[in-house]
């Protein structure tokens, strides 16, 4: 499996200068490049080299290897937007959003990211120096920092290209490692069941509730100061919004890698398999009102499951995912529905048999049951694609009512 090790450079402010000019240069070929490529209607690597190269060499002084790359990042972008499009996520075709991203070319950022191959980057793993091609000449000596694990990870595993990144001043190398598979445990004795939610972040079918109110405070208090600084809108205030966007962001992503991680060696200590909620979509299904919106939305459970998942494939853990339809409203052991079930947000009580749960760890008991009557029945080995939505005569969209659960686990 694929694995992106990032480390920190320190290079000197010389050296910091040569490492600006490279990815402003690159970045400004690439936005030409892509006004050729919408121009000429030509968006493939080998085509648009004939069009671009010789001008990106010339004009902005690249090497040959770092003018390929700059064309094949212009027509990575361009198939990036294609399948965005084609997936529905910039709206529909003729809406404000879709043609916003049709209508005119790709414009790179100046400290946009840049790919470097072996020709152009070598790495000194043991002394902790790169030697990495500029503008102005090749550099050699770049200090970098790492952890033992990711110089142990870099030395044995690393295997393509690099990304060259600047953020806030600070520059990043994120290195490619293709990290060897451990055979997946084909047999699991039971699964641990994960319930999402925006009160409690995630509960297990144990009953352990991860980042739950404590987390959710300390996300008012974020919100309620972006929401007065945005109404200031003066030159500090955004810097301020940006820099906490940032810290914001950081944070949420190291709670989630935490998760996942704790999830991960309780499924496998005890031989268990993994089961999630398969939340595709789920944005564009619920309904909520106008205040609801951003709590809903605060959090990035997207960003959990796929953690979740690939710590899971590093430790030969097997995943489930199962529909999430109604597994807040049934009861884990009866199996009665009800929307009155959830008597509130956190306290379950089932009107037929008299069971009462914390709600969320009803949920998660339910969602463990669903993938392992799933795997007892044999299921695929990949996710099906979302069903398409059905449509009225006219041809508008209806609402989908889910009657069971469609289960899938991911590939291993």
């Amino acid at each position: 499996m694929k694995l992106t090790v990032q480390v920190r450079l320190l290079p000197t402010p010389e050296q910091a200068t040569a490492l600006e000019a490279t990815l402003r240069a690159c970045n400004e070929a690439a936005t030409w490049a892509s006004g050729v490529a919408f121009e000429k209607d030509v968006k493939r690597n080998f085509a648009l080299r004939e069009h671009a190269y010789g001008e990106v060499k010339a004009r902005w002084g690249l090497g040959a290897q770092a003018a390929q790359h700059v064309i094949k990042k212009t027509c990575d972008a361009y198939a990036t937007l294609k399948a965005n499009l084609t997936a529905g996520n910039l709206g529909r075709p003729g809406s404000k959003r879709y043609r916003k991203a049709t209508e005119k070319p790709i414009v790179f950022r100046p400290e946009g990211a840049q790919p470097y191959d072996d020709r152009m980057l070598s790495w000194q793993i043991g002394g902790q120096r790169v030697s990495i091609w500029t503008v102005a000449g090749r550099i050699k000596d770049v200090a970098f920092t790492a952890s033992p694990e990711q110089l142990a990870t870099l030395a044995l595993y690393r295997k393509g290209e690099s990304d060259l990144v600047c953020r806030d001043g600070t520059w990043f190398l994120l290195a490619t490692c293709e990290v060897p598979e451990p055979e997946p445990n084909t047999d699991p004795h039971d699964f641990l069941g994960v319930d999402l939610g925006i009160v409690n972040i995630a509960t297990t079918s144990d009953g352990e509730i991860m980042a739950g109110r404590e987390i959710n405070r300390a996300r008012i208090r974020e919100r309620t100061l972006r929401t007065k600084l945005q109404k200031k809108n003066t030159p500090s205030a955004k810097r301020r919004l940006t820099r906490r966007r940032r810290q914001e962001a950081r944070r949420a992503r190291d709670i989630n890698h935490k998760i996942a991680k704790h999830v991960v060696a309780e499924a496998e200590r005890t031989g268990r398999g993994i089961a999630l909620e398969d939340l595709t979509g789920i944005r564009e299904r619920v309904r909520l009102r106008k205040p609801q919106r951003a709590t809903h939305s605060s959090w990035s459970f997207h960003q959990l499951g796929s953690f979740i998942a690939y710590k899971a494939r590093q430790a030969g853990v097997l995943v489930v995912y199962v529909d999430p339809a109604y597994t807040s409203r049934t009861c884990a052991e009866c199996g009665h529905i009800d929307q009155a079930n959830r008597v509130s947000q956190p306290w379950f009580a089932c009107r037929c048999c008299g069971f009462v749960d914390h709600a969320d760890r009803n949920g998660s008991r339910n969602i463990r049951a669903r993938a392992w009557e799933l795997w007892r029945r044999g299921a695929q080995s990949t996710a099906p694609a979302p069903p398409p939505r059905p449509r009225d005569g006219a041809g508008r969209e209806r609402s989908i009512t889910a009657s069971g659960a469609r289960c899938a686990s991911p590939a291993l």
